[in-house]
């Protein structure tokens, strides 16, 4: 009876947690074709390699709606906070049948291109593992510079590589230096960017009619990215007729990912929820 019940158990466990609990995913495993290197006072001063190589963490769904969500957190561009804007949403993600990706996509340091492309070359890899994770829509989620670099792709794609739907938490959308955060725009583009390179990674100036629509959330007190980045990128959305909701919060700062300080935090992500329904397959 007793090896009958551990066996009836083992069983149970191996339906319960059956698949990788996470997977871990090098996106350019032969090298990224625009890799690049980094005078010695250039490099990390905690000699990691962000520079150099793009890592997803993959953290399937064990009852799969059909839902992906690409994390790409922020950092100014300058790190990336992996735990609170990206794996801190695994368990909710996962709890409500949503596959959730958090990317360690590779610092600029005035490559503008490279984090955008392991976006791109993110998005291609979840779609040839689609049936794998039991996916039909893939969204970007990403808060401050995080949140640049997901308006970024859903107004910078192909047929290939454009997101289905967009989520930006206190986002970073401008490189105009009159509302921009500085920091960001300076490890994206570098100290003396042109005009053309300032006009193409301001996504407020990139929508278009064919965007996937968009979720936003951004509180009136944010000190550190001013929420009329938010505002104009939601202003632009409209007036190109790409679906958009947007909720705006008196009070919450800035960068609080899914940690419980925010106030409003079971507000904003039941709304998100009801928000998610119109994607399910």
């Amino acid at each position: 009876m007793i090896a009958l019940i551990a066996s009836v158990f083992t069983a149970s466990a191996q339906m319960m947690f059956r698949g990788p609990r996470v997977d871990t995913v090098k996106i350019w495993p032969n090298g990224a074709p625009n890799a690049f290197e980094l005078k010695p006072e250039q490099l990390p001063r905690n000699g990691g390699d962000a520079f150099t190589e793009a890592i997803m963490e993959v953290y399937p769904a064990r009852n799969p709606n059909g839902l992906c969500i690409i994390m790409t957190p922020g950092g100014a561009y300058m790190t990336v906070a992996v735990d609170p804007e990206g794996r801190d949403f695994k368990d909710w993600y996962n709890t409500h049948g949503i596959t959730c990706c958090v990317l360690k996509y590779r610092l600029p340091y005035g490559h503008a291109d490279v984090p955008l492309s392991d976006v791109h070359e993110a998005i291609k890899i979840l779609k040839s593992r689609a049936q794998e994770y039991g996916i039909t829509k893939i969204g970007i989620q990403g808060g401050s510079a995080g949140g640049h670099l997901a308006a970024s792709a859903a107004t910078h794609y192909d047929a290939e590589t454009r997101p289905d739907f967009q989520i930006l938490l206190y986002p970073v959308i401008t490189m105009e230096e009159s509302f921009t955060h500085k920091g960001s725009r300076d490890a994206l583009l570098g100290a003396n960017p042109s005009q053309e390179l300032i006009d193409f990674y301001s996504n407020e100036k990139q929508v278009s009619k064919d965007n996937p629509p968009a979720f936003i959330v951004v509180c009136e007190d944010d000190g550190i990215v001013p929420p009329v980045n938010s505002l104009r990128y939601y202003e632009a959305l409209l007036n190109n007729k790409v679906p958009a909701e947007m909720h705006i919060y008196a009070s919450g700062n800035h960068g609080w990912g899914w940690r419980d300080t925010f106030i409003h935090k079971h507000e904003a992500f039941d709304a998100l929820l009801l928000w998610l329904e119109q994607f399910k397959k």
